[in-house]
């Protein structure tokens, strides 16, 4: 089921939480709302389920105009943070429940209810637990059966709100496996709210990267990645670091002098130079970056150093090998493998 989100505004008590959000979800494709606390994740997330209205602007549910249908009308499946399982129910009827509450007729026959809610305990890797009860389960067996059971309605979008955010992290990252995998099964349409980037990178075919109620880049997680068209996306998705810098003679220059670093089709003038520390380079040369260590530290495979650049006014990152001698008060000159320039602010 394709999803359109046409120039929608939400306010609350005249508060602005969207401004004229436009968003097309796939048919089939699971994407990723990603942005920090405050950034209108949830709320968009919440006029696609019809739990608010839009305060402006339409949404269409394939060709059918949906914004002002009920949540039973558009047909959502839903699953929540902290699960919202019925604790008094076992496991297969919770499982069951969205069927069983349908109108008599559209609801399907006892047997045909079972069969369903045992076969979505089977796919969600439950088999054999269907007369336990919630608290009889951990916390990724509770979420896995709140998936089971918004998928038992075959509803036509699926929609989860931070669904791992109440796991730890070794439990989040067997869930994401797996609800990749169930994705890929089922193909359902599926809209994921999270403020882990790693999750989203991981799990999505897109990302919708948002922040203070606007949308601000939409791709594959490898064009946001390594493409991103806002200081706010490139220091937000993954690790940056940033300087102040100046664009003249069509190079990037710092401190007076350049860094060999071509400005492209950048205007002249201030300008914000972002990288990532890890991709850069040791390098023995005048135009480059020159900064003194302030402290080392063991990150995985890669030794993290933050530095204090000559003509610059604030630190920066850069990653190592894991063996470099990188002591307190060194020189290091490097240089940006790939960067991207942004006019100042």
């Amino acid at each position: 089921m394709e999803v359109r989100v046409q120039n929608v505004r939400k306010e609350f008590d005249r508060f602005p939480a969207l401004h004229d959000v436009s968003l097309d979800i796939r048919s089939g494709e699971l994407i990723a709302l990603l942005g920090p606390s405050g950034s209108g994740k949830t709320t968009l997330l919440r006029l696609i389920a019809g739990l608010e209205m839009p305060t402006a602007g339409r949404i269409f549910f394939g060709d059918t105009d949906a914004s002002e249908k009920t949540v039973q009308e558009r047909n959502i499946g839903f699953v929540f943070q902290h699960y919202a399982l019925f604790r008094h129910m076992t496991i297969l009827e919770n499982i069951s429940f969205g069927l069983k509450v349908r109108p008599r007729a559209t609801r399907p026959p006892a047997g045909e209810i079972r069969r369903r809610a045992l076969e979505l305990l089977d796919l969600v890797q439950l088999a054999g637990l269907e007369k336990r009860y919630p608290n009889q389960l951990s916390g990724g067996q509770r979420q896995r059966v709140a998936l089971a059971r918004a998928l038992a309605i075959e509803p036509a979008v699926l929609l989860l709100d931070e669904p791992f955010g109440a796991l730890d992290a070794q439990v989040r990252r067997e869930l994401r496996k797996w609800l990749r995998e169930i994705h890929d099964r089922t193909g359902h349409t599926t809209v994921f709210v999270t403020h882990d980037q790693e999750e989203a990178l991981e799990l999505s075919d897109r990302l919708c990267v948002m922040s203070q109620g606007r949308i601000e880049q939409v791709g594959t997680p490898d064009d946001v990645y390594d493409h991103p068209t806002s200081p706010f996306v490139f220091g937000f998705i993954g690790e940056s670091s940033e300087l102040p810098v100046t664009v003249q003679n069509n190079e990037v220059w710092l401190g007076g002098r350049p860094l060999g670093l071509p400005a492209g089709d950048s205007q002249p003038g201030k300008a914000r130079l972002f990288f990532r520390p890890h991709d850069v380079e040791l390098v023995q040369a005048d135009a480059a970056l020159t900064g003194a260590v302030n402290t080392a530290r063991r990150v995985g495979g890669t030794r993290r150093v933050e530095l204090t650049i000559s003509g610059a006014n604030q630190p920066v990152e850069v990653d190592l090998p894991f063996d470099h001698p990188a002591t307190e008060n060194a020189a290091l000159t490097f240089r940006p493998r790939r960067w991207k320039l942004f006019p100042a602010a």
